[in-house]
């Protein structure tokens, strides 16, 4: 797996496997289900860079011919907190990479009225000190969505914080780095911008539709 740095805290997971698999989420005429299961797919090869540096224990085990020490990833210290509702196909692609991951879920909506983000729902496993925080959304587009949610994530005190998604704009990587600048972004490619009703381009459509088939 071959990640690039754009600017200072923007991983570009640029692996052959996860650009062709892009590709096709990108086409028009990629069904619903083919959507998804890309979507998926990416996720988990994503979790594989995004883990590169995940803390290993050792342990005690016994092959065939002997006992030895070997490493293991400590699943539980992960938790994978999905942005309602689209975030669920990256949170599961995560989740078939590393089964022992906790889950946590984010609900939230814009005001059509204020322009303000408002939760509607949050539910994340207790003791988030001493683990890493892995919040997925398929799209960063303006950023406000994934800044509301890392947010509150923050505020259970997680050991660290990872976002997640398979295309960013650079509109919403500046607007989420310019209220955390600490959190790390790691996704399939960074796109030219936004259009002027605030979406991805070229893009992919809007993810949550493409993968529920509502649209």
């Amino acid at each position: 797996m071959t990640s690039q740095t754009v600017g200072t805290r923007v991983h570009v997971i640029d692996h052959p496997l996860v650009q062709h698999k892009l590709t096709l989420m990108r086409k028009r005429e990629t069904s619903s289900s083919a959507f998804r299961r890309l979507a998926s797919e990416i996720s988990g090869l994503l979790a594989y860079e995004v883990t590169r540096h995940h803390p290993l224990t050792f342990v005690r085990i016994n092959t065939p011919l002997k006992s030895m020490s070997a490493p293991l990833l400590d699943g539980k210290k992960l938790v994978v907190i999905s942005i309602m509702r689209a975030g669920t196909a990256i949170a599961d692609g995560i989740i078939d990479a590393i089964p022992s991951a906790r889950m946590g879920h984010i609900g939230l909506y814009r005001d059509r009225k204020t322009q303000m983000t408002v939760e509607y729902y949050f539910k994340a496993p207790r003791n988030m000190s001493d683990r890493t925080a892995l919040v997925v959304d398929p799209m960063l587009a303006t950023g406000h969505s994934a800044e509301a949610a890392i947010t509150r994530v923050k505020g259970t005190n997680p050991r660290e914080l990872v976002f997640i998604c398979l295309i960013a704009a650079p509109e919403g990587v500046d607007y989420l780095h310019t209220y955390h600048p600490d959190v790390p972004i790691y996704c399939a490619a960074v796109d030219e911008g936004l259009d002027p009703s605030g979406y991805i381009v070229p893009g992919f459509g809007d993810a949550g539709d493409r993968i529920f088939g509502t649209k």
